[in-house]
């Protein structure tokens, strides 16, 4: 079975940094994706994040644009978001996700394909 588990949360001052990192296991194929999502109180879950398993493009919502980085470390099986510039706005539950087949041919991410969750790791930046 797919699994996902994010880890690396914590707490950090206005402009520090910080890297989560997803732990995925159980992909059938190469053609999936990873997502990052978040979720702050009263505000609604957002896709963060994405990397494309087939050939590695990725792409970000507007709010962390030259903040934030996904990348992927195939051998570790792990997902990294490295967040960088942190902003009081960024506190949140970080989640990833995955589906297992990805089928999105505009730039950018496809958000409503992920279908599989691990459980979230908090981040809250300080002000």
């Amino acid at each position: 079975d797919v699994q996902l588990q994010a880890s690396g949360g914590g707490l950090v001052q206005v402009g520090g940094s910080l890297r989560l990192s997803c732990s995925v296991s159980g992909f059938p194929t190469d053609d999936n994706a990873i997502g990052w999502f978040r979720q702050a109180p009263g505000k609604e879950r957002e896709g963060v994040s994405c990397i494309r398993g087939s050939d590695g493009i990725t792409g970000s919502a507007d709010s962390v644009k030259g903040r934030f980085a996904i990348s992927v470390d195939n051998a570790k099986n792990t997902v990294y978001l490295q967040m960088n510039n942190l902003k009081p706005e960024d506190t949140a539950v970080y989640y990833c996700a995955a589906t297992l087949y990805y089928h999105c041919s505009h730039y950018g991410c496809c958000w409503h394909e992920f279908n599989r969750w691990g459980q979230g790791t908090q981040v809250t930046v300080s002000s």
